[in-house]
């Protein structure tokens, strides 16, 4: 004799997808409001330090320096961008260039430097400068 018993019950599942959106949707409304108080203007200054002169001698070599006038000046010597190549052909291989350039000049500037063909192939490094204001 078979006894057949009834399909047990599926116990009711607790579905937590409502819960994890109203947690995102809060903490994204969190971050915009204190993302808003805190690019309120704070009044307090600070004051980058600035140097107005540094000797060329000073600097890595071989330095490529862009004056803010567009003149080129590689270690000192002014030299016309046509002629780059040349010129960084004739220092001991392999050349890392440093590149500096004032430091309000453009961005598309700068990518208009490191597009020159003479510095396809080139390892290029940027050098900044600090500045003092006390000068």
């Amino acid at each position: 004799m078979s006894v057949s018993l009834p399909p047990r019950r599926q116990g009711a599942h607790i579905d937590t997808s409502l819960a994890i959106v109203n947690i995102v949707l809060l903490l994204i409304f969190f971050f915009l409001v204190t993302g808003q108080i805190t690019t309120e203007d704070t009044g307090d200054a600070v004051d980058l330090p600035i140097s107005r002169e540094l000797p060329l001698d000073q600097l890595p070599r071989p330095l490529l320096l862009v004056t803010a006038e567009g003149g080129w000046l590689l270690d000192g010597a002014e030299v016309a961008p046509d002629l780059l190549e040349v010129a960084l052909d004739n220092l001991p291989q392999p050349v890392t260039l440093h590149l500096l350039l004032d430091r309000a000049a453009p961005a598309d500037q700068l990518t208009t430097i490191l597009r020159h063909p003479a510095l396809a192939e080139r390892s290029v490094r940027l050098v900044t400068l600090k500045e003092r204001a006390d000068q």
